[in-house]
């Protein structure tokens, strides 16, 4: 008994009606996140707030500590060449201003020298000469004043002329902030208030406030965040600017261990284009991580570059109204599981099973693999109807792989681009299958040649096809096949002449026969080039096929085995291509006909590996006679192709190439001829 897939829509249209219950404790939990949305920006707000107020205070303290720096220079109420000065003003800034780390003075010959404090109880006077010598001299508390306790000189290959406060503020003559992380003393992210001094209006060099961000990381652990929340600064892509760490100072580097760390930087770096720092608005992300939600807002804040990011674990406002709405989805569920399982079952049996089945049918239809697509019965009238229907399209569409190659219709569909008019010029190989003698045997078997040909067909098409080549059309008895499209194939020349090989052995193979009994033979003619390939021909009608020069030549060349007695005939840019990969041997130099240059024409006479008897040895014995008859040295050519002869008795190559040495022998050519010959019909 089959029903319609409306009577199956209105049996689960009834279930959904007890599922519907569910919809009201879920606005329950709708109304439960949005509370929890409004706690974490409230959080969100006052961090933000805390933090800008607390870069803002490093910023003054920055600014502070440059003017007076700067004004104490312009003043000249010391130089900075004076040592004991100099080292009393920037030891009080570094103690005056908590927040800042060092305090530099750079010249443009690359000197520097520099404040930098340690903890709260160590500052070193650094000094760095232009022969990468760096003196260290290291004061501690003692009591409430500063001593020296130790100096010591090193080498060193900070070189402060490459470091872009410097640069910058030489280039611009302007202050700027800029964060970087190459100091003296080793790697360590800082930030740098830097500005040019000027004394009696010439530069004197650059005076540098900088920050190690440790003491960011340092407020960003006082700061209360909840009771499990984080607060960190990222920069766009997610590198660390400051997390939370008590110890982190000057002496000890930042940790980033906390728990919550790898859920901002994921946040972070998941948002992507959403978020835009240089747009000033925060961005709220949701970020699952192990298993549990996190809440996270970007903010951008002061610095450019840097975000705030703090977390909140979804559990630590939601954890009540989860646990308040499960005890009363339980009792519910109960109720409804039964309703539920019975309707999922229903709907997948009736509905969704065989509309997959269907669809996958549709994917084969898609994909063209028309051999892959069955017919599968259903209860459902429609969806059983529409599987036949898709069967039936199949079937249809499977006719048409006899006149369309299946690789060409499949790459169109991929492409998406359909039949439309068009090509392209690639490097490829074409090559041309002709039956000797059809002309004669089509009078004399009529139509009882069809069998005969059909079966020549299949052994050249099954080949063609198991090299990768594409079959281009079927010409009375000829075949034109071509490589490196619709699918590019670098190695389309030595796949094409591995084609041509098997169909020649197809062919033996296949025992075909002639209406006189004999086997029948085929010529190949193979070149490679630049051809145009696409879809050629007009609105109503298009064939994807190759055309021009190097495809002609190919027709040529097939036509040309008729002279030579050989089977398969290549040109020179196959021999090329395929190098290593065949063994031929050269047949002469052709001026195909319509074409007015001579070019190198070669027999195929098997892959590189395979037994030739002798062939090495009568292959050479033919060059050489080739090699004197280009040199007018007619007898030893006719000498060299008679011992071609001897090896080889029915090499008709030999006995040509004999004949047209005794003609020149008679007939001698004129003195511009260069042993090209010029091939009088097609």
């Amino acid at each position: 008994m089959r029903i319609g897939i409306r009577s199956a829509i209105s049996a689960l249209v009834l279930t959904s009606i007890v599922v519907s219950a569910v919809g009201v404790h879920l606005l329950w939990w709708r109304t439960a996140q949005r509370v929890s949305q409004t706690l974490a920006d409230t959080i969100n707000d006052q961090i933000v707030s805390a933090v800008g107020d607390e870069l803002q205070s490093i910023t003054s303290e920055a600014r502070s500590s440059m003017m007076a720096v700067r004004t104490l220079l312009l003043g000249k109420v010391f130089d900075p060449r004076e040592m004991r000065k100099r080292e009393f003003v920037f030891q009080s800034q570094l103690l005056s201003q908590p927040t800042i780390s060092w305090v530099a003075f750079a010249w443009p010959d690359g000197s520097l020298y520099a404040g930098h404090k340690l903890g709260d109880a160590v500052i070193e006077m650094i000094e760095i000469h232009t022969d990468h010598k760096m003196r260290i001299d290291r004061y501690e508390f003692v009591g409430n004043d500063l001593q020296l306790k130790n100096s010591r000189v090193e080498d060193t290959d900070y070189s402060v002329t490459n470091q872009e406060w410097f640069r910058v503020a030489i280039d611009s003559n302007d202050e700027h902030w800029s964060t970087f992380s190459a100091l003296p003393t080793g790697p360590r992210l800082a930030a740098a208030f830097a500005a040019p001094i000027e004394i009696d209006q010439k530069p004197a060099g650059v005076i540098a406030i900088i920050i190690e961000l440790t003491r960011v990381s340092n407020f960003l652990s006082q700061l209360t965040v909840g009771k499990s929340a984080g607060a960190f600064i990222l920069e766009r892509d997610g590198n660390v600017v400051a997390a939370p760490d008590p110890d982190a100072n000057e002496l000890n580097a930042l940790k980033t261990d906390h728990a919550l760390f790898p859920v901002a930087v994921a946040a972070m770096r998941e948002a992507g284009d959403a978020y835009q720092p240089g747009e000033g608005e925060p961005l709220h992300r949701q970020v699952v991580r192990d298993g549990k939600a996190y809440q996270a807002v970007l903010t951008p804040i002061s610095f450019p570059g840097w975000s705030l990011v703090t977390v909140v674990p979804e559990s630590e406002f939601l954890g009540p109204v989860q646990m308040t709405i499960r005890n009363l989805l339980i009792g519910l569920a109960v109720l409804i599981v039964f309703a539920g399982l019975l309707s999922a079952w229903l709907a997948q049996r009736l509905i969704a099973g065989p509309l997959i089945k269907v669809v996958g049918e549709i994917r084969h239809v898609e994909r063209f693999d028309l051999d892959k697509v069955e017919r599968h019965p259903s209860r459902l009238t429609e969806i059983e109807n529409l599987s036949s229907a898709i069967g039936d399209m199949a079937q249809g569409l499977a006719a048409f792989r006899k006149y369309i190659p299946a690789d060409l219709v499949k790459r169109l569909i991929s492409d998406g681009n359909g039949a439309r008019l068009g090509g392209a010029v690639r490097p490829m190989s074409v090559m041309f299958i002709d039956l000797a003698g059809f002309t004669g045997m089509s009078e004399r078997l009529g139509d009882r040649i069809i069998p005969l040909l059909s079966r020549y067909f299949d052994a050249v098409s099954m080949q063609v096809q198991n090299q990768g080549g594409t079959i281009d059309k079927f010409i009375g008895d000829a075949v034109m096949a071509f490589w490196g499209a619709p699918s590019p194939d670098p190695d389309h020349a030595v796949d094409c002449c591995r084609a041509a090989l098997a169909c020649r052995r197809a062919v033996e193979e296949a025992g075909l026969v002639d209406d006189h009994g004999q086997p029948i033979k085929i010529r190949i003619g193979i070149n490679s080039g630049d051809m145009l390939v696409g879809n050629i021909g007009s609105e109503v009608r298009l064939n994807y096929t190759v055309i021009g020069d190097a495809v002609n030549i190919a027709s040529r060349l097939e036509s040309t085995n008729k002279v030579y007695g050989s089977t398969i005939i290549i040109g020179p840019e196959t021999r090329r291509l395929a190098g290593q990969h065949i063994v031929v041997r050269e047949l002469d130099r052709l001026a195909v006909y319509g074409r007015a240059g001579g070019l190198q024409i070669y027999e195929l006479l098997g892959d590189v590996g395979a037994a030739f008897d002798g062939a090495s040895d009568w292959v050479s014995r033919y060059e050489e006679g080739l090699a004197a008859w280009r040199a007018r040295d007619f007898t030893a050519a006719i000498s060299s192709f008679e011992q071609v002869l001897e090896i080889r008795q029915d090499d008709a190559a030999s006995a040509l190439m004999i004949e047209r040495c005794r003609h020149q022998i008679e007939n001698p050519s004129a003195d511009d001829w260069d042993g090209t010959t010029v091939a009088k019909s097609k």
